[in-house]
């Protein structure tokens, strides 16, 4: 799909209206686009963030995946990050450091690593026998030039009863669709880390109708992959995020193409087939960037076409993520992609989201799991969600709504097995959404086996033509409780021993990259009863 449309997964494209008036405005006003934001946690960490323009750091800071004794430190070298990064094959060293402190007076540990070409100089650093559920800061030195200060944490202690935890979730940032002033606004909440559904790129090439445009094509090589990367990590919004909290990501279908599913790509009108090899090189090239791009683990380092991205992030007994991978082992979506009455192939019990190892792993680690919220980080709407008001039905092929035998089993694995409080978190959709997890979707009055919060987008569109017809389907989804088309932002949840609380927030637009935050709703779980209830 050319980047000249823009399409939510499953819904048809359609051309943006042109929303440049107001950029327009402040470019011939001579407004600056870029916006610079201060991190609520602290002074030093917002005057570092002024040299983030030093010539090797341009890209900033993260940390990811935090665990009681270690998380991973990231950043990568770039002198021209927009055309390869313009640095030579030699290894760099690159000298990290990470202290109790944002004035690094109590430096805990400290080293080097060698940013490598082969993997864009990008440095993954994981300081290990650190203190269970504390702050550190940490950055970077290399050539000369100094990192901006990057603020994370680690994870209580296996087996600890933290008193809460306080999160973020979002997905689909568009550069093209606007900016980022949702980023911007989560840099400066109270929270623990961050948790990223997928579509942290779009592979689109240029959309001469967005808030703002990029110069290149549709990205297929290593080389494109990585520029593109490169842009969105430009951002301030984004940098700021970064650099506020550990984040936990996983990937949805852009970050390689629209809608694939496993070695097969999606195939439109405009774009004939690759070879099933050459889709698979193209697959291998947008892993590889994303890893170089990612706080992730070693563990994740693509093998080729390959990567182990799903894993189990615990947060003492408090909670446990399971973040999910439904892209690189999915089969093709059995009834082919859009929105269309459901055909038989949807229950084929051979069509799989996750492929079937994925699945053990998942329903092994739900039935061991000692935590109070069991939570499924993953990227399609789970539950189900007819389209069309009235008689007939029509759905999302591209969601679990294709696969219905994979769902089933999810289900009915969490109504046999009860494990404690499933929260299942979703992307993709460019839209807000809650619903009830039935046991029996066609039975309203079937159990309730666990709550879905589906996320809005940081900045890419949801097609304004399908408001009213979702809104007037809601009346044939019961256990839908709530849908919002026109807002975008990210959640916001709070939770502890006895009840969850997720927040809807909210900017009024992405044309410009400053916005406030508002929330839109709120809904809680209370301990032992699925399903949302709004306050």
């Amino acid at each position: 799909m050319q980047g000249s449309d823009t399409s939510v997964e499953g819904f048809p494209a359609t051309k943006p209206e042109p929303t440049l008036t107001r950029r327009r405005l402040l470019v011939s006003a001579g407004v600056a686009a870029t916006v610079f934001v201060t991190p609520r946690f602290g002074s030093r960490t917002a005057r570092a963030g002024l040299r983030h323009g030093a010539e090797l750091f341009q890209l900033g800071v993260a940390s990811g995946d935090p665990l009681p004794d270690s998380v991973v430190l990231w950043t990568r070298l770039a002198r021209n990050p927009l055309l390869g990064g313009d640095l030579p094959n030699d290894p760099i060293p690159v000298r990290w450091e990470l202290a109790r402190d944002e004035g690094f007076r109590s430096i805990v540990r400290s080293g080097e690593a060698l940013a490598r070409s082969e993997l864009a100089h990008s440095v993954h650093v994981i300081p290990e026998g650190l203190e269970p559920a504390r702050w550190y800061w940490y950055r970077f030195r290399a050539e000369g030039h100094e990192s901006p200060v990057g603020r994370t944490r680690t994870a209580p202690g296996y087996g600890t009863s933290p008193a809460r935890l306080r999160f973020a979730f979002a997905s689909c940032q568009d550069w093209q669709a606007g900016y980022w002033p949702a980023f911007s606004r989560m840099a400066e909440e109270d929270l623990d880390l961050v948790v990223h559904l997928g579509d942290y790129i779009y592979e689109y090439g240029i959309n001469h109708f967005g808030v703002r445009q990029h110069e290149a094509g549709e990205v297929g090589s290593l080389e494109n992959y990585r520029n593109r990367h490169a842009l969105y990590k430009t951002d301030p919004a984004l940098q700021a995020a970064h650099a506020a909290f550990p984040w936990i990501v996983t990937w949805d279908d852009h970050e390689v193409e629209n809608n694939y599913a496993g070695a097969i790509e999606e195939v439109d009108i405009t774009e004939p087939a690759e070879p099933p090899a050459a889709f698979l090189a193209r697959r291998a090239n947008a892993y590889r960037a994303y890893y170089e791009h990612l706080p992730l683990r070693p563990s994740s380092l693509p093998m080729g076409p390959n990567a182990a991205i799903y894993r189990r992030q615990p947060w003492g007994n408090l909670a446990d993520f399971s973040v999910l991978d439904t892209r690189q082992y999915r089969t093709d979506q059995p009834c082919g992609d859009g929105l269309k009455a459901r055909c038989a192939e949807a229950l084929d019990p051979n069509a799989t989201m996750t492929g079937p190892e994925q699945e053990r792993w998942l329903l092994e680690g739900l039935r061991i799991s000692q935590a109070r919220w069991n939570v499924i980080a993953q990227q399609t709407i789970l539950f189900e969600a007819d389209f069309l008001a009235g008689p007939g039905q029509v759905f999302n092929m591209d969601q679990w709504d294709g696969y219905v035998a994979a769902r089933n089993r999810l289900l009915s694995f969490l109504l046999n097995f009860r494990p404690s409080n499933p929260i299942v978190l979703t992307g993709d959709i460019h839209s807000s959404w809650v619903g009830d997890l039935k046991a029996d979707f066609a039975n309203p009055g079937s159990a309730t086996v666990g709550t879905e919060f589906v996320g809005t987008s940081i900045s890419s569109d949801f097609p304004t033509q399908f408001l009213a017809p979702v809104r007037a389907a809601l009346a044939d989804n019961p256990h839908i409780k709530f849908f919002d088309g026109i807002f975008r932002g990210y959640v916001r949840c709070e939770l502890d021993a006895s009840r969850w609380r997720s927040d809807f927030r909210v900017v009024p637009t992405v044309a410009v990259p400053d916005a406030p935050i508002s929330t839109l709703a709120s809904f809680v779980v209370e301990n032992g009863v699925p399903g949302a209830q709004r306050v």
